[in-house]
């Protein structure tokens, strides 16, 4: 290594870490595509759960209406049923919003590596 010019040096360097870097921004984007992913089939998920949800309370509001209609008068029966909906609506709007917060947008493996990295090239200082 002695044999070796300071330029050269500087030079390896420089090369490594051009090449550290690229692999540390390919290892960030790997995890973040990850996570766009998870993110995206949840919230695909959530969408065809809100469309089925809303045809099985389309049918099952008016069904519930006529029969609550049969013992009381049908627009208190309406308004009942309306109160009923608007509740579950709130439910599922806590349990979506709650999923979509367990996405980590954070690359945690890019974040440990480039410290370990930042450690080592203390040390080569030193």
């Amino acid at each position: 290594m002695e044999d070796q010019s300071i330029g050269s040096l500087i030079g390896r360097l420089s090369t490594h870490l051009s090449k550290l870097m690229r692999q540390e921004m390919a290892l960030a984007k790997a995890e973040i595509r990850e996570e766009v992913k998870q993110a995206g089939k949840g919230a695909g998920m959530l969408g065809g759960a809100g469309f089925a949800a809303w045809m099985v309370a389309v049918f099952a509001s008016l069904t519930l209406m006529f029969l609550l209609g049969l013992a009381i008068d049908l627009t208190w029966a309406a308004l009942i049923v309306t109160l009923l909906w608007a509740a579950v609506g709130a439910a599922l709007f806590v349990v979506g919003r709650n999923q979509l917060k367990q996405v980590n947008p954070k690359p945690e493996q890019t974040v440990e590596s480039l410290k370990e990295d930042k450690e080592w090239l203390k040390a080569q200082k030193n």
